[in-house]
């Protein structure tokens, strides 16, 4: 787990050093807050023109498709913060398989739910 955030800090680093030397060549003075403000507003607003595409076309199939995926959205980031807190606090190991055996054990909870609600439309058939 720690190699992966380490990874990921490594490759925002070389992202961010990036721009601020583009932005630099291109004589803009742009100070990190600028940077968080352009680069976050514009993978933002990206971002949320492709989930309202696939929201859309979810909700016109299943309502518990879009919960299951906000779900599973909230899930990961609580694993995550979970394990960041265990490496904090040294209460525990930050271990990326602890992540994605929770995430599997939302996973399997989540099928179990949506079987058995298939079970009870079923029955009522």
């Amino acid at each position: 787990m720690k190699e992966v955030i380490i990874l990921l800090a490594d490759i925002v680093n070389a992202f961010h050093d990036f721009l601020i030397q583009f932005a630099s060549s291109m004589g803009w003075d742009l100070t990190d807050k600028d940077l968080h403000f352009w680069v976050i507003g514009i993978l933002g607003i990206i971002g949320l023109l492709v989930v309202e595409v696939v929201f859309h076309a979810l909700a016109k199939w299943s309502i518990s498709a879009i919960s299951f995926l906000f779900t599973l959205s909230m899930v990961l980031v609580f694993v995550f913060a979970v394990e960041i807190q265990q490496k904090i606090t040294h209460r525990g190991n930050m271990e990326f398989q602890d992540a994605a055996v929770s995430v599997l054990g939302f996973l399997a909870f989540a099928l179990g739910y949506f079987l058995l609600r298939g079970f009870i439309k079923l029955a009522k058939r």
